[in-house]
């Protein structure tokens, strides 16, 4: 984690993943990066911001398990044993396997606690969350749903690459992530972001800069953008 100095984890705490996006294709040069979630997800806290090293996870809630209850604890245990391992920040990314038709909340009132007190920093899952008015603070959950129930939810796997609104994490993934999705940070790139995101501002600059001046018009702007597209990726 030597990468992740304070300056660059306040830094990326005060982005939006588009921006983090952005920045990963500067770092690259070129468009295409697709390393992120497709579709909606829903935001306990809609100014959360994730950033950390992922600890994975599959669950499901539709039936009980068809193992036996001490291996079920155990696996239980293993999860969290998984998430409480490793210092810096992590994000719990737990794949719900009954997909559209998941029932169970397994991220409520009582595993934020849990998961907050084990030193995460929040956790992103294509399945459900409830208690939305008392889930413990500054722990952002983005999930696919809300439901009432916790269903006869169980660990599955542990420490396994997961699948999340069409992105792939494996344990250990750079994430950032905020009401908007997830995107995994390739591996190497962090100590390169800070200067991305500082060139993506000031390309950006030269569009808004001018669009918010008085006496903007269309050929301030279409200066502008000429400006903006020689300095843009």
């Amino acid at each position: 984690m030597a990468d992740l100095t304070p300056d660059l984890l306040t830094l990326l705490k005060s982005v939006d993943t588009p921006t983090v996006c952005n920045a990963i294709e500067v770092i690259e040069g070129k468009r295409g990066f697709d390393r992120f979630t497709r579709g909606t997800l829903m935001a306990s806290d809609p100014a959360g911001v994730l950033v950390g090293q992922t600890r994975t996870a599959r669950i499901s809630a539709l039936a009980p398990s068809p193992e036996a209850p001490e291996k079920v604890r155990a696996r239980r245990m293993d999860y969290y044993r998984h998430m409480a391992d490793g210092d810096g920040p992590r994000i719990a990314v737990v794949e719900d396997i009954d997909g559209a038709a998941a029932i169970g909340a397994f991220w409520g009132e009582v595993n934020t606690t849990v998961h907050k007190g084990l030193g995460l920093a929040g956790a992103l899952t294509n399945g459900l969350m409830r208690d939305l008015g008392d889930m413990a603070p500054d722990f952002p959950v983005l999930a696919g749903s809300v439901g009432p129930s916790h269903g006869f939810v169980h660990v599955t796997e542990v420490a396994v690459p997961v699948t999340v609104f069409g992105l792939t994490v494996a344990p250990g993934d750079w994430i950032h992530a905020d009401r908007h999705g997830a995107v995994v940070i390739p591996d190497g790139y962090l100590a390169s972001l800070a200067a991305a995101i500082g060139k993506l501002h000031a390309s950006e600059a030269i569009v808004l800069d001018a669009a918010r001046a008085p006496d903007f018009d269309f050929a301030r702007f279409e200066a502008a953008w000429v400006a903006f597209e020689a300095a843009r990726t």
